[in-house]
């Protein structure tokens, strides 16, 4: 009898791979995939700490899953991720819901095989939560479900410990991965098919092992294969002019760059510890752009950090507006314990962190609608990613990380495909396959 299993995911790319990796042990234990949680034998919640609502919304899950547990007694519930790597919540999990059978963290993912069996002899509830990073897992097999994407670790952890970040304390410190196993995972999924290649780490750029980020960017795209190449997420304290001439030297590395900025005001950058100035992230934009000048910039950006100020905020809105952002990612910012932020004079009252956030939102949404109208008329290559059975349209993003949507009698995905644009609406654009 088959047994079956499905995951829940919570949170950032990272989490994204990661419960491909998880999958991936299940399927190495006999267990499929199933799209409905009624129906697993397994359920593994993959959460996430770095804002309160995806760990709110991870509770309001687990919990919903106490009646199925009791009509289904041998059901497993697994949870792991970062919520449970925080100190004491492991145990806060399990007094809340006794149910749960496995909880560990994200240094133990790699030994969840080994928990389900010692769940299955014993009969008990297992906790296992690794304080120690422990060394860097070089042989995963993920099961990857993204095609024609692929996701690739270089490295874990990060150092930087801005002041309103949880990650270090439950991702560890900065670990990479060796390069020759990292050039070998990409030389591999190309040659089985994959399209667009992205390389994951906290901080990719302080990358290191037997050479720099920039000199492993250079080494997997110096090839003839035909493959898009990007990588997430840059701290601008590390973003160097190196970096950008690689980037200027290989045609599969996209001229698309995410560099979170969080803040236009340097106080305010201060405060959060991120080390650098408004001054200094303008400049190495200028040098990019000087370089690169069609590449699409992206960030992240939180309003309501303990101190902000009405000038301040404003000072975050007259950089969007220098910098001409092709979207960003905004935030409200979000109280996380054991951080340096969440004992900080100065909380915004939420009320005003709301008014500021909507008009952040409505400042980027108009950038991105004119960055869009300009491509109307345009012929462009998306690489086909899917298809949505609602529209009934094929669907892909082009090297600049904008969505395409086009009709097609044949199935495409995994195909680089040209369209022209005949209409723009927000981030995404519709079109037709060009003659």
């Amino acid at each position: 009898m088959e047994k079956f299993y499905h995951i829940v995911t919570y949170g950032c790319q990272m989490n994204v791979h990661e419960s491909e990796k998880i999958a991936g042990i299940l399927s190495g234990l006999g267990y499929v995939g199933c799209d409905r949680i009624e129906d697993a034998d397994i359920v593994v919640f993959n959460t996430c700490c770095i804002r309160e609502n995806a760990e709110n919304h991870a509770f309001g899950n687990i919990g919903m899953l106490k009646k199925l547990k009791q009509s289904k007694k041998d059901m497993i519930i697994a949870v792991g991720g970062c919520l449970t790597q925080q100190m004491g919540r492991a145990e806060d999990l399990h007094e809340k819901f006794p149910y749960v059978d496995i909880i560990f963290g994200t240094h133990n993912l790699h030994s969840l095989g080994d928990l389900i069996c010692r769940k299955l002899k014993s009969r008990k509830a297992v906790i296992e939560i690794e304080e120690s990073e422990g060394a860097v897992c070089e042989d995963d097999k993920p099961l990857r479900t993204s095609y024609p994407n692929a996701w690739v670790n270089i490295m874990y952890g990060c150092n930087n410990f801005c002041s309103y970040c949880i990650v270090p304390y439950v991702r560890g410190r900065e670990r990479s991965r060796r390069s020759e196993n990292i050039i070998r995972e990409v030389r591999s999924l190309v040659d089985e098919g994959y399209k667009e290649i992205t390389l994951l780490g906290q901080n990719v750029n302080s990358y290191r092992d037997d050479m720099s980020f920039p000199e492993l960017l250079a080494k997997i795209a110096d090839t003839d294969a035909k493959f898009r190449l990007r990588f997430m997420t840059s701290h601008p304290k590390d973003f160097s002019r190196e970096l950008v001439e690689v980037m200027a030297s290989y045609p599969n590395i996209c001229h698309c760059l995410h560099l979170p900025v969080q803040s236009g005001s340097n106080a305010v950058l201060a405060a959060m510890n991120r080390r650098y100035t408004v001054e200094q992230y303008l400049e190495k934009v200028e040098y990019l752009r000087s370089r690169i000048p069609d590449c699409a910039i992206t960030t992240d950006l939180i309003v309501g950090f303990p101190g902000e100020t009405d000038a301040d905020f404003e000072a975050t809105c007259d950089l969007v507006g220098k910098v001409g952002f092709a979207s960003a990612f905004t935030f409200v910012y979000s109280k996380r314990t054991g951080t340096k932020a969440a004992s900080m004079p100065g909380q915004v009252p939420e009320e005003v962190s709301k008014e500021r956030i909507i008009r952040l939102v409505d400042l980027v949404n108009s950038q991105t609608r004119e960055l869009s109208k300009g491509y109307v008329g345009r012929t462009i290559e998306i690489l086909c990613e899917d298809y949505d059975k609602k529209r009934g349209m094929y669907l892909g993003r082009d090297e600049y990380g904008r969505m395409g949507y086009f009709a097609s009698n044949k199935d495409l995905v995994g195909s680089f495909v040209k369209i022209k644009v005949e209409q723009a609406n927000g981030v995404s654009l519709t079109g037709s396959i060009a003659e």
